[in-house]
């Protein structure tokens, strides 16, 4: 599974021969057919942006409890995500305990023109005044994102054999979230309980996830086709990128969206706090999301389902009540 997880120079993409950018086309479908993931490097992203950014959220996470509860939020919300208060097995239908992590969410700064719609999915976003410079970072953090996300979508509609437009052209209102998830040392959070994970085995729910990860003994992995949980590899300034639920859909399960989890503190490192940057970007929330027939997908009985619908069935089925 790991050498199904390649290394993609997006420099090669942007600046290559046309042999350049079909062969890295080529080696993207592979990868999405058979494990979901990739790392991309020669992304342009100043790697101090993100070091900046876990900073200034490093302030945030070490506030005392009620002064971060005045910024919490449930689960699909914008603002503080506490501790407890997401389960990721649940989708699994298995009865885990919660996920051993807090989150700081935010989201696409954007109006529909639609209230109820602006209400639900384009809220304002909640930034701490005890920590001013974070609401900058992130908003810079998040076109940065959207752009490299219409990048990426860009290479994949190519190598599915589309025009290159043809997903970017189904995203251009959507909305993204960007979590920053705080993986507490197991000298904070004590013993865990039994089938407890930082996050619970789970597939992503939408079209494209950019993760920005710290390497540590509580990290990530990705189930292989034959069922055994593997270490992702890191490489440094990289970014792992999978895909969703919605996007393996959509290809009429051409692509896969691959269960991984994030494991645990480890007794090996009592002290490791892990701090993740996720940003997941979406379809727009009108789409229909139609499954591609052969030969480009595979034989499915998938019935069209629109994006809102879904992402706010899984929002739900996640949430701790």
């Amino acid at each position: 599974m790991t050498s199904a997880i390649p290394l993609v120079d997006l420099s090669l993409w942007r600046h290559g021969s046309d042999a350049d950018r079909a062969a890295l086309a080529a080696t993207v479908d592979q990868a999405l057919i058979g494990s979901g993931f990739l790392m991309v490097s020669g992304h342009g992203i100043a790697p101090e942006l993100r070091a900046r950014i876990r900073d200034a959220v490093r302030e945030f996470f070490t506030l005392d409890p009620a002064t971060k509860e005045r910024y919490a939020t449930a689960v699909g919300g914008r603002g503080w995500v506490p501790p407890g208060k997401e389960a990721n097995g649940y989708l699994l239908g298995v009865e885990l305990p919660p996920d051993l992590k807090e989150s700081f969410v935010s989201g696409h700064d954007h109006s529909s023109g639609d209230a109820d719609v602006d209400a639900e999915w384009f809220p304002p976003n909640v930034w701490p005044v005890e920590v001013p410079g974070l609401q900058a970072l992130c908003d810079t953090y998040a076109v940065a994102m959207r752009e490299l996300a219409a990048e990426l979508l860009t290479l994949l509609a190519v190598a599915a054999g589309l025009p290159d437009s043809w997903f970017v052209d189904r995203c251009t209102d959507s909305p993204h979230t960007f979590n920053i998830n705080r993986y507490p040392a197991l000298n904070r959070t004590g013993p865990v309980e039994e089938g407890q994970f930082r996050i619970a085995p789970h597939t992503d729910f939408g079209t494209i996830t950019i993760l920005d990860r710290e390497a540590g003994y509580g990290g990530l992995q990705v189930c292989t086709r034959e069922g055994h949980w593997i270490d992702a590899p890191v490489i440094p300034d990289a970014y792992t990128i999978n895909i969703g639920d919605l996007m393996a859909r959509w290809t009429g399960d051409r692509w896969t969206s691959t269960l991984h989890r994030v494991l645990p503190p480890s007794a090996d490192a009592p002290d490791e706090e892990l701090i993740s940057l996720i940003f997941f970007f979406e379809a727009n929330l009108d789409q229909v999301i139609e499954s591609f027939p052969p030969p480009l997908g595979q034989a499915h009985d998938y019935q069209p389902v629109m994006t809102s619908d879904y992402l706010r069935s899984k929002y739900a089925a996640i949430a701790v009540p």
